[in-house]
């Protein structure tokens, strides 16, 4: 649906100066934006499997929310991963969706830059006639989540990597963030988890559930991910919210280790290798949160987990084969608020 718009923008001037901020994921939802797996290169040998767990996730979605996809506006994808080559959406006061384009490099030139996947956020500024700053900076949405009060959780070691924006230091990174998403406090966490190929996204494993709350990932010593994720877990104990107060910790479990045999023109010889399997890969969606599972005990414990800490229904949605392609639901999508009416 097509915005009105409720007072001038000016692009020229920062978004944070005119009001708008990043909203929290559980805020109300116009529509969630999907792109259907269809890369064979990407679900080598499974690319049916992980369509059929993708069609199953939008059907359950379709109960709660708007779904929409870019073959909607007939547009092609490279990939399916419109969280981080999607647009950011920004909300103000007043009720106004605006939105934020930055440059997608195939996370740090891991993976082939496609024209048609940087194209995305345009295609979508046209169809809901939005206010949209284009910026010359790398910055992919997984990488980065809102309480909605004003703190952001960022990975360091995916935004501070040399492979996404060389010339900008610690403190040059900060502005844009502080800028374009009207935020005033930054919680930066060390890395991610083992499998994939982002340099540590945050949605792997520590989310906000609620404004004053954190879901973060742990394991015991002899999982591949212990270490990062407790240097993440210290880093947790000692940040405070945006009004200088502590958070309260949630322990999300880790599913057992995941492995898959990719083709050795993918990752070399021996292609057997771990892949990201988390639960904190959900996704929000007007009241209900789609979890990713893995067909493992852990799956029950998680979802009962983030029902207690929001008061939200958890909805289980397998993710085995959609995970071969190196994330799951909350990758997979790009949530767009919803405008006040």
């Amino acid at each position: 649906m097509k915005v009105d718009p409720i007072g001038p923008i000016d692009l020229q001037q920062s978004a944070a100066s005119q009001g708008f901020s990043m909203p929290a994921e559980w805020a109300p939802l116009e529509s969630v934006w999907l792109v259907r797996p269809h890369n064979e290169e990407t679900w080598p040998g499974c690319l049916e499997a992980a369509q059929a767990e993708w069609d199953v996730w939008r059907a359950s979605m379709e109960a709660v929310v708007r779904v929409r996809t870019t073959d909607e506006l007939g547009i092609a994808t490279s990939d399916s991963w419109i969280r981080d080559f999607g647009p950011v959406f920004v909300k103000n006061k007043a009720g106004q969706v605006a939105a934020h384009s930055f440059v997608f490099n195939g996370w740090g030139g891991k993976n082939q830059v496609s024209a048609l996947d940087n194209s995305v956020p345009d295609a979508l500024q046209t169809d809901l006639g939005i206010p949209m700053w284009r910026h010359q900076f790398v910055l992919e949405g997984s990488s980065i989540d809102s309480n909605g009060g004003g703190t952001l959780l960022a990975s360091r070691k995916c935004l501070e990597n040399k492979n996404r924006n060389p010339e900008s230091g610690v403190g040059g990174i900060e502005q844009v963030l502080r800028d374009a998403l009207g935020i005033t406090n930054i919680i930066w966490l060390v890395g991610g988890i083992e499998g994939g190929d982002t340099d540590g996204h945050v949605d792997d494993g520590t989310r906000f559930v609620r404004r004053d709350a954190i879901a973060a990932v742990r394991t015991t010593p002899d999982h591949p991910d212990y270490a990062k994720l407790e240097a993440n877990w210290k880093v947790l104990q000692e940040a405070r919210d945006e009004q200088r107060q502590k958070f309260e910790l949630l322990e999300l479990p880790a599913p057992k280790p995941l492995h898959y045999e990719f083709p050795s023109d993918r990752f070399g010889p021996g292609g057997r290798r771990i892949l990201p399997a988390s639960h904190a890969n959900f996704i929000f969606a007007n009241g209900v949160i789609f979890v990713p599972a893995f067909g493992g005990a852990s799956d029950e414990v998680a979802c009962r987990m983030l029902e207690n800490a929001t008061g939200l229904r958890a909805q289980p949605i397998m993710a085995k084969a959609l995970v071969v392609g190196l994330g799951s639901l909350h990758c997979l999508s790009c949530q767009q608020p919803q405008a006040k009416q």
